[in-house]
């Protein structure tokens, strides 16, 4: 959607059970792209609304979580290496010999 920002969303999380949870948290919103690091197009609300989840999910005295705003001319300059299948359409594409 016209509206929606890109996000990369990365976590360290102690406790397995905890993990889990914001795992399946961030996996309703976006993709998973490596162990703990997902991306995502969302709009406003959906970004305050998953922040608000992530505040009650995680243990703000052992864990961690950042959520990384992607502006419009950052996206186009991504690069991204491997799996071809995986590039969005609409981003630069940056081959690498």
């Amino acid at each position: 959607m016209a509206d929606d920002g890109r996000y990369v969303v990365c976590y360290d999380v102690t406790d397995d059970k905890r993990r889990l949870k914001i795992v399946k948290l961030l996996e309703g919103y976006g993709d998973r792209v490596q162990y703990s690091v997902f991306e995502m197009a969302i709009s406003p609300d959906q970004l305050s609304e998953l922040v608000e989840k992530l505040l009650g999910q995680l243990d703000a005295g052992a864990d961690r979580a950042t959520v990384y705003a992607i502006c419009a001319a950052c996206e186009r300059r991504v690069i991204r290496l491997g799996r071809a299948a995986d590039v969005v359409p609409g981003e630069e594409e940056v081959f690498i010999a």
